[in-house]
């Protein structure tokens, strides 16, 4: 049938009469080979053909039902209360634990904001899947047994805050930790979820849990990935073809898809976390000796595993060590918001993929001239020193200025910056639209011409602006594209979209960047973005 609202239809219709053999779920769901047989199991099972007449179909899987400001996180904890692993009851601590913050910064979120634009849903609570893939089948186990150590903490972090997001913000959620949840077969109605958060372990479980269907969904997959995915490592073909393969990458998702702990680059979208600060009792100062209420001299080092050292933060400190790994977590971030000088090393040359065992294999050519480069980028002095470790000016300079600091918190690290944030990527970024984007809007587009050898993440941030992509008249597959070449004076355009890069730099071009103004402590909306 030609239906303009499933034109996938006759194209999977002749797949299965050619293979519908090739899977026994086929079979299990009544595929016979005959045409009646597969139209019935591709309108009820996997929803790429209309539905037939006189079948009966469930209704609508949208909760029409406004979203609006919670005041409680209890339906995250009821949706969390069957998993008792050490990896669940650390985020159900953490979340318990900043509920109240949480609810406080709901409070102060405009409800007239709240009005999201997906698919058919404006204004309407979306069901939302998390599905952690870390955490689940073998990966999982390993993962468990990693986190009572001090393991990759940071992760939960970002999913215990993301959850408690999006609980806020209205929406329903489930959270599962399961593969065994995920059927063996493709899916056997309509997908359920309007957005599926999940990261690389689950993208694997969930493509081998949906069969055909995955491809037909993946538009409402949200990929929590740390350090990100350029475009060069995205697109399967061309990272094959250009040496950019790796055991990450290659889905063919829209970059943006891809959410980072840090803003690494605008190619994805910067999730973040919130800064846990330490509960603080109020006293005046006057009622206090003054050198009673003054900081210790205390210095706490930074590490983990058990070559270093799981962090706690003594309410007297007044240093924050980095030891140069683990690289990009949220310790520093909350160290600096509790008053502490973050003192790091530099490296030179830069840590990255060609030189580095950690950033080897993922999907990323950064050059990390630190152990934090946010903190050193985005925060900088008097809370930040980046230093070499080996030379004793640089290191006493620091060690100065550490008594006059005082606490610092980015705006995109509270909850009202992350509430802002993730309420305007469900409003505006909708990757199941054909339509061109119109967020970020183009009153906020800045185009710079970058000097030879430079990505646009360099140009935009080194003019107070941040990278925003628009995607430009086609011509050439490259990822170095647009861009101009003065050997030549050659101007390639780009042919490819998902190839569209702020990272990718070449000492041949000089990109074309079109970047953008930010708010204040919140580099991922511009002026007009809310």
């Amino acid at each position: 049938p030609m239906d303009p609202a499933y034109p996938v239809c006759a194209e999977k219709v002749e797949f299965l009469q050619a293979r519908w053999q090739s899977d026994p779920c086929y079979a299990f769901y009544g595929v016979d080979g005959t045409t009646c047989s597969i139209l019935t199991y591709l309108s009820q099972i996997e929803d790429f053909c209309p539905h037939r007449l006189g079948r009966n179909h469930s209704i609508s899987h949208y909760d029409h039902t406004q979203a609006e400001i919670r005041k409680t996180l209890r339906p995250l904890f009821e949706a969390t209360s069957n998993d008792s692993g050490s990896a669940m009851k650390f985020i159900r601590s953490r979340v318990e634990r900043m509920s109240e913050r949480w609810i406080q910064a709901g409070l102060r979120m405009n409800k007239s904001q709240l009005c999201c634009v997906y698919l058919v849903t404006c204004c309407y609570k979306l069901q939302v899947l998390l599905y952690p893939g870390a955490l689940a089948g073998s990966v999982g186990q390993r993962f468990e047994a990693m986190v009572e150590r001090g393991g990759p903490l940071g992760e939960l972090v970002q999913w215990a805050d993301l959850s408690a997001c999006l609980t806020i913000l209205g929406h329903n959620l489930t959270f599962s930790t399961s593969q065994r949840q995920l059927s063996s077969c493709p899916i056997q109605r309509p997908l359920t979820f309007d957005l599926i958060y999940t990261d690389y372990h689950g993208l694997a479980h969930l493509q081998g849990a949906m069969g055909l269907a995955f491809q037909h969904y993946q538009c409402r997959f949200r990929i929590l990935d740390s350090f990100g995915t350029e475009p060069a490592f995205n697109l399967a073909s061309y990272a094959h073809s250009h040496g950019y393969k790796t055991l990450w990458g290659s889905w063919g998702l829209q970059p943006l898809q891809y959410m980072t702990m840090f803003p690494h680059t605008p190619d994805n979208s910067f999730l973040g976390f919130v800064s846990e600060e330490a509960v603080r009792k109020e006293v005046r100062e006057d009622e206090l000796e003054p050198e009673s209420y003054g900081k210790e001299r205390i210095a706490v080092v930074y590490g983990k595993q058990d070559y270093m050292w799981q962090y706690v933060f003594p309410p007297s400190m007044q240093l924050f060590v980095g030891l140069g790994f683990p690289y990009e977590g949220p310790a520093p971030i909350e160290a600096i918001a509790l008053g502490c000088v973050f003192l790091q090393p530099r490296f030179d040359p830069p840590h990255s993929s060609d030189n580095n065992d950690f950033y080897k294999g993922k999907p990323t050519t950064r050059q990390i001239s630190s152990q934090h480069p946010y903190a050193e980028e985005f925060i900088g002095k008097p809370y930040v020193w980046t230093v070499n470790v080996t030379n004793s000016t640089d290191i006493r300079e620091a060690v100065r200025a550490i008594l006059s600091t005082e606490s610092f918190t980015p705006q995109e690290f509270t909850c009202v910056g992350m509430l802002e944030r993730v309420h305007g990527y469900i409003t505006h970024q909708n990757f199941c639209s054909k339509s061109v984007p119109t967020w970020p809007p183009e009153s906020a587009l800045r185009v710079h011409l970058g000097p030879l050898g430079q990505s646009c993440v360099s140009v935009c941030r080194r003019s107070s602006l941040f990278f925003s992509i628009d995607p430009l008249t086609v011509q050439e597959t490259n990822h170095l594209f647009p861009s101009y070449s003065p050997w030549g004076r050659h101007c390639g355009l780009q042919l490819e979209p998902l190839l569209f890069s702020c990272a990718g730099s070449d000492l041949s071009y000089r990109r074309l960047c079109p970047c953008r103004a930010h708010l204040p402590g919140q580099v991922a909306l511009c002026p007009d973005c809310l």
